[in-house]
């Protein structure tokens, strides 16, 4: 008890004398007290809001110097915007090309670009682009690959093994030789042994497999006649996939097509010698009338081949030759192999033949004269895949990929299987190195 009443007494003491000491002061002066002691927390208030301003605006002025950074200087900028903004369907293919030094002015032309059949296209290196070749391909449900693929589920990987569409689809530009026509009409062929079709909605399956490119100039895009063709070229159109080798008119069927990609400006032509007849089933197109590009008198290819090596970096040739079923090469391909290195083509691929042919050189020009079946039919049978690597310079690599077609899929192979494939297109390429990967040199 007394504990608490000298506490009371402390406590009462003290307030006592704050209170003599705050009358001291006066009013006036408790007034000045408080009023510097608020204006003393307003500046503290008002440094604190202006530090944190000048925070963000110098994270905003480094943002808008890294955004600066990423775009092109003044002489491409009108392009860089136009691509980027003004016309959305290209933005990706454009991305590695909208800066091109060289050809930007044929970028920013929409309406040069679709005359001349020019595409903008992204690759997945700066300084270089591979391009991937197949051979025979076969949408038809009427024969052996598509019926099974069907009856087996329907997607592409069980008709093409998962590691071989890797390849397929990790390749920045693909081509493939299109054996047959997308079409619900028309009436097949007269006498013609084998005559091909395949739903229009079958285009898909080139999405899936990675197509960037559908070669026409073949022996069976017209088995269904011209409606076929015709059919064809609306529906690889309307699919957005460029096609070669066939139009609706000799100057559309002859045009290349052409692919921008890191400064460079790649060249692809296509043509048909088979079949070799005046009056042939495959007909050839004319300035009137829808057909395919034929080259069994090559002048009109030779003519081609050198006005696209004028106007581009590198020329592929994909020809439509040979004799079925059999590993020599005949007249025609070692008669015009090297007119058309001579005319300006700098990579040449051989089909028709069905099965593998070898590989040769002219001069720095190689030739495969034939991919051979690719996904075709229910025989066993070696295929393969070419991939080819472009720089500045020109090839920089050439690779021979073996893979295997049985039981109406398509299969990378290994070890001893791979080991044989290669051994054979040793056989047949007298005048190459191939490797153990594949990759082929002259001797």
């Amino acid at each position: 008890m007394c504990y608490t009443v000298n506490m009371k007494k402390k406590k009462g003491n003290k307030n006592r004398k704050v209170n003599r000491q705050l009358a001291k002061l006066g009013p006036f002066r408790v007034f000045g007290l408080t009023l510097g002691i608020v204006l003393l927390l307003g500046l503290l208030l008002i440094a604190g809001a202006k530090f944190l301003t000048e925070a963000g605006d110098e994270q905003e002025q480094k943002q808008e110097q890294e955004e600066e950074a990423s775009v092109p200087d003044d002489k491409t900028q009108t392009l860089w915007e136009k691509v980027f903004y003004d016309e959305p369907e290209v933005k990706e293919t454009a991305a590695a090309t909208v800066v091109s030094s060289r050809y930007a002015g044929e970028l920013a032309d929409e309406e040069y670009r679709k005359e001349n059949r020019i595409y903008a296209w992204e690759a997945s290196g700066e300084e270089e682009v591979i391009i991937g070749f197949i051979g025979d391909i076969l949408f038809d449900d009427e024969y052996a690959i598509m019926a099974n693929l069907l009856r087996r589920g329907g997607t592409i990987d069980n008709g093409i093994s998962p590691a071989l569409l890797e390849k397929l689809q990790g390749v920045d530009i693909l081509v493939a030789n299109n054996e047959f026509p997308y079409t619900n009409r028309g009436t097949p062929t007269e006498d013609k042994t084998f005559t091909f079709r395949a739903d229009t909605g079958t285009v898909a399956y080139l999405h899936d497999m990675g197509v960037d490119a559908a070669v026409l100039a073949n022996n069976h895009i017209y088995d269904f006649g011209e409606v076929g063709l015709l059919d064809t070229l609306d529906t690889l159109s309307q699919a957005g996939i460029p096609y070669v080798g066939a139009g609706r008119n000799l100057e559309e069927a002859s045009a290349p097509i052409y692919y921008i990609v890191n400064d460079m400006k790649i060249a692809l032509v296509a043509a048909t010698q088979i079949e070799r007849l005046d009056n042939p089933d495959t007909k050839g197109a004319t300035e009137n009338s829808a057909g395919v590009f034929r080259c069994l008198n090559p002048e009109k290819l030779c003519e081609v081949v050198q006005t696209a090596k004028e106007n581009s970096d590198f020329v592929i040739v994909y020809i439509h030759w040979g004799t079925e079923n059999v590993t020599e090469l005949d007249w025609a391909q070692l008669d015009q192999a090297p007119k058309l290195e001579q005319a300006g083509a700098d990579l040449i691929i051989g089909d028709h033949p069905h099965c593998l042919q070898g590989i040769s050189y002219f001069d720095d020009t190689p030739v495969i004269y034939s991919m051979g079946n690719f996904w075709f039919n229910s025989r066993t049978i070696d295929t393969g895949m070419v991939c080819v690597t472009i720089g500045q310079e020109g090839l920089k690599s050439f690779q021979f990929i073996p893979a295997l077609q049985s039981d109406c899929r398509v299969d990378l192979v290994y070890g001893a299987e791979k080991e044989r494939i290669l051994n054979q297109m040793r056989e047949l390429s007298p005048g190459v190195v191939i490797d153990q990967e594949g990759y082929v040199s002259r001797k």
